[in-house]
């Protein structure tokens, strides 16, 4: 194994469980800018009551980090790169419509089913970690696609037969694992994949030994037009990464071509970059 690399975390896809009001239960589901999602506060409790195989929800509380390098990768949290990258999505009238999306390190999943309310064609997830797809995005993906179907009633309780799944969520597929193991899963599988006309993913680039992982990820799952959105701070302190790094980076690879769509100078700077294959239209 390569010294100081990220350990390669298996990739699994995560099936749509039947039961989707169960899903939701016994979670507070919350709105944010036009959205559902779950309260964290409640999965957090649910996680260390015994319902986190992969125990990162206690490991975060009680090394109080919300980063814990090749164990959790803070897909708890809903970082402020998020919302700067759902501001620019509706400023800069990003078109979803058909599109095949991937919501890349989705954490709660806002971006991707943005993409979905949007109209996109196919929205998949990706996560570092399995507890944070089956606790966090799948079910903010299954709130917001319930509400969708029924013009927002929340789920009633007397309905217990298995409903077809709404037609949302069949455009949907949750992966979790390391990003290149992630690819790698995606292209040697039997179902034919198209690549993503768009890639959106937020606070990614902060720590620089996943560059190359990040980098190749994006070169091997982009479609040759298709556009990466990525929001992040200028600089993590902490951990050494950043937008100029990662563009740094990027530049030396010579496969894409970077630009800094927008800046957000309100306390520590934070930036959108927009990603296209150098040779594209």
């Amino acid at each position: 194994p390569r010294e100081g690399k990220p350990c390669r975390k298996a990739a699994k896809e995560h099936e749509i469980p039947e039961d989707l009001d169960k899903i939701l239960e016994n979670k507070g589901v919350e709105a944010v800018s036009g959205l559902c999602y779950v309260k964290l506060s409640a999965v957090e409790m649910a996680c260390l009551d015994g319902g986190d195989e992969e125990g990162v929800v206690s490991q975060s509380v009680s090394s109080h980090s919300d980063l814990i390098p090749g164990v959790y990768e803070g897909g708890l949290k809903i970082w402020e790169g998020t919302f700067d990258l759902l501001d620019y999505i509706s400023e800069a009238e990003i078109e979803f419509a058909g599109k095949t999306v991937l919501d890349l390190g989705c954490g709660a999943g806002l971006l991707g089913i943005t993409a979905l309310k949007g109209k996109a064609g196919k929205v998949h997830f990706q996560d570092y970690n399995s507890t944070v797809i089956d606790k966090v995005t799948l079910p903010n993906a299954v709130a917001n696609c319930i509400n969708d179907r029924k013009t927002s009633r929340p789920p009633s309780k007397r309905l217990k037969k298995a409903k077809p799944l709404p037609d949302t969520l069949t455009k949907c597929r949750f992966f979790s694992g390391e990003w290149s193991e992630v690819s790698r899963l995606l292209l040697s599988s039997s179902k034919p994949f198209p690549k993503y006309d768009i890639i959106l993913t937020s606070e990614t680039t902060y720590n620089p030994d996943y560059y190359s992982a990040l980098h190749d990820t994006l070169a091997q799952l982009l479609d040759k037009n298709g556009r990466v959105y990525l929001a992040s701070k200028a600089h993590y302190f902490g951990v050494g990464g950043g937008i100029y790094l990662f563009e740094k980076f990027t530049e030396e690879r010579n496969v894409f071509r970077t630009s800094i769509v927008k800046v957000i100078d309100k306390g520590l700077q934070r930036c959108i970059m927009e990603m296209a294959f150098k040779d594209s239209s």
